[in-house]
């Protein structure tokens, strides 16, 4: 069956020493599901929502229903990326045998990760759900979200000893001023926002300092976005960040995120009831989460990442467009927070306890 091109993205395939043909994702979808034993695909392939970094599709065989992920080529490049992941892999196994509701990649020829012509893919059962739309989260799923990240949390919690605090460092104004050379497009945007970014930075390093010496299994991505609710029942999907860090830090942060954060809508209620259902739980007995509220400032990263992606360390145009996008979101976000600051503090402060 000859597959149609949807998409547009082709990768260079080595066929001689100096002979090079174009492969579509779509060559490379057959040939991945060929290889896994999942049977030929017959319907076209389907690009689904798969994050802000990689690329998901739904890829139907004679054989049932899948979700791909192929891995963002320039992430894969990095010299740690191989071991990050091998890392997440090891852990998804250790949720799944704790009866974490996550949907876990596809073990094939003894491995989850499978490389394509150096293109690296994970391949999933299809779940059936929806993701939640960011802005009618209900109270309740925000409880149960919170529920799971305490369950996760409570799987291998252990006091670690006090090391030297790991602190961003970011070069704003040497991104504007490389901004104004390329007459980028979000130049002017940095600019106006510089001293915001800097007081960010500032207050995300100070939270970390103040963090406790904890470290437990974490799922730092565990957004909205990742979690899909079919008949109310939620699942845990895009485990690749799955590691080791602090649970004080990213409880609050995800707490945040699922209370509105993100689209700048903050709900305190919201943010009460994902503690609500963490602290039900894990209960670490940790209390001063308003002392920590600058960890919130972790998106000034996510900011640095998507301006090297506006910059053109990208795989294509489409991915600088998304890192512009990225941009300028990210910045609305960090004034917003800045904004809701004094709100959160207090909350947490008083109904936390």
């Amino acid at each position: 069956m000859r597959i149609r091109g949807l998409f547009g993205l082709k990768m260079k395939q080595t066929k001689g020493e100096n002979e090079m043909k174009e492969i579509t994702i779509e060559e490379l979808l057959a040939r991945l599901m060929r290889e896994c034993g999942l049977g030929e695909i017959i319907s076209y392939v389907e690009s689904v929502s798969g994050g802000l970094m990689h690329r998901m599709y739904k890829v139907t065989t004679d054989r049932g229903i899948y979700a791909v992920k192929h891995l963002n080529a320039e992430i894969m490049k990095r010299p740690d990326a191989q071991e990050n992941y091998a890392r997440a892999e090891k852990i998804e196994r250790m949720l799944e045998k704790s009866d974490i509701p996550i949907v876990p990649a596809m073990v094939i020829d003894g491995r989850k990760m499978q490389n394509i012509e150096g293109q690296f893919f994970y391949v999933f059962k299809w779940q059936e759900g929806r993701i939640a739309d960011w802005n009618h989260i209900s109270e309740e799923q925000c409880y149960k979200a919170g529920n799971i990240l305490g369950k996760i949390h409570a799987i291998e919690p252990k006091n670690v000893e006090c090391q030297s605090t790991e602190l961003s460092q970011i070069d704003w104004h040497g991104y504007i001023l490389k901004a104004k050379e390329e007459d980028f497009k979000i130049a002017s945007l940095l600019e106006d926002n510089e001293e915001l970014l800097v007081y960010a930075e500032s207050e995300l390093n100070r939270a970390r300092a103040s963090l406790p010496a904890i470290s437990c299994i974490s799922n730092e991505d565990m957004d909205p976005k990742n979690i899909m609710w079919d008949n109310g029942t939620p699942w845990v999907i895009d485990l690749e960040c799955l590691d080791y860090g602090n649970p004080i830090s990213h409880a609050m942060q995800l707490a945040l995120q699922w209370s509105g954060i993100v689209t700048c809508e903050m709900d305190i209620d919201k943010m009460v009831a994902f503690f609500n259902g963490y602290l039900e739980a894990y209960d670490n007995c940790f209390r001063n989460y308003g002392d920590v509220v600058g960890v919130a400032y972790t998106w000034v990263e996510w900011l640095e990442y998507n301006i090297q992606r506006a910059l053109g360390n990208c795989i294509d145009e489409k991915e600088r467009e998304l890192g512009i996008s990225e941009v300028r979101n990210t910045i609305n976000r960090i004034a917003y927070i800045h904004k809701m600051e004094p709100q959160i503090k207090a909350a947490l402060n008083c109904q936390i306890k």
